[in-house]
């Protein structure tokens, strides 16, 4: 598909594989010097010693189109050689690491122990695979979501991929939050951009963090008329993850309403899926104008669509 592309500043705030189908689509419509994507960084965990940032690799990977499609995570045609011997190892065997994928962690904990933060290793990264767009880590500091469940606190990569999101979550902890900062130059970003994008990602502990990292929804309320967010839910289904189960544990309404109540405070303009029409005005009501639209990312086609959707809307 051609597609004209726009030099208009777009910031998008970004999770893992949901939000990288939405990101494959913007990325045929906006040159890469006019994309700007914030990742969470809530999901960075260490195994094996090495740094390993689901996330911001899941958003690298699919800009250079080395993503595997199936999966939505890791490179494609990938093996699996040095996990099967790590594995004699380690008590891991829960989290797939490829031969491929293992070489970026041991670059990026190489780095790190060379003294250079997260946004920097992010930026020589995206370099190396020929990423042009940047992709900005939410905060150079160390921050890991834990899940509070009847047998203890598990990281949540643990629970989402050992354990199959299947126990009940007691609390959600987002550990060194607190501590954390905007990368330098993310609020000017939010003052500048002439839109500013919230990925279909889950809205507690991918965007949740994100909003979380102090002064960062400050300054998207300054701008709400310009954050345009996608829910994340259709009828009350996640596309993806347990998104359900994470709403339900502080008491949200499981529904693209309860996302965007969850929001509120910095949305301004909402697209939910064609199914939740119903939803429409019970979210105008909150001051948020709100959209109906495909939402479904089968295929680049659509993933093209609703990209060009949210550009093109006009209040």
């Amino acid at each position: 598909m051609n597609v004209n592309l726009t030099e208009k500043l777009y910031l998008i705030l970004a999770g893992g594989v949901g939000a990288a189908k939405l990101i494959d689509g913007l990325a045929k419509i906006i040159k890469p010097e006019f994309l700007k994507i914030i990742v969470n960084t809530g999901d960075d965990i260490e195994l094996f010693g090495l740094k390993i940032c689901p996330d911001l690799d899941i958003i690298t990977y699919t800009l250079a189109n080395l993503i595997d499609q199936e999966k939505g995570w890791g490179f494609g045609g990938e093996t699996f050689n040095c996990l099967n011997i790590l594995n004699k190892f380690y008590d891991y065997g829960w989290f797939n690491l490829g031969d491929k994928d293992l070489a970026t962690h041991l670059y990026r904990t190489d780095l790190f122990k060379r003294g250079f933060n997260k946004a920097e290793i992010t930026k020589k990264i995206c370099k190396h695979f020929g990423v042009k767009a940047q992709i900005i880590p939410m905060c150079n500091e160390p921050v890991e979501t834990h899940i509070k469940t009847p047998f203890g606190t598990i990281h949540f990569e643990e629970f989402f991929i050992k354990y199959r999101c299947e126990p009940k979550i007691l609390d959600v902890n987002f550990q060194g939050i607190d501590e954390s900062k905007p990368v330098d130059g993310v609020i000017n970003l939010i003052k500048k951009a002439h839109r500013i994008i919230i990925c279909p990602s889950n809205p507690i502990v991918s965007i949740g963090t994100i909003i979380r990292v102090p002064g960062i929804k400050n300054a998207l309320s300054m701008v709400k008329e310009k954050v345009f967010g996608i829910s994340p839910l259709i009828e009350g289904i996640p596309i993806k993850g347990p998104a359900d189960k994470l709403m339900k544990s502080i008491g949200l309404e499981v529904s693209s309403l309860g996302v965007a109540m969850y929001y509120k405070d910095f949305l301004g303009n909402f697209i939910i899926d064609n199914k939740d029409y119903r939803l429409k005005s019970k979210i105008e009501e909150l001051g948020i104008n709100c959209y109906c639209y495909d939402t479904i990312m089968t295929s680049l086609n659509k993933k093209i669509k609703l990209a060009k959707f949210i550009i093109d809307i006009v209040d």
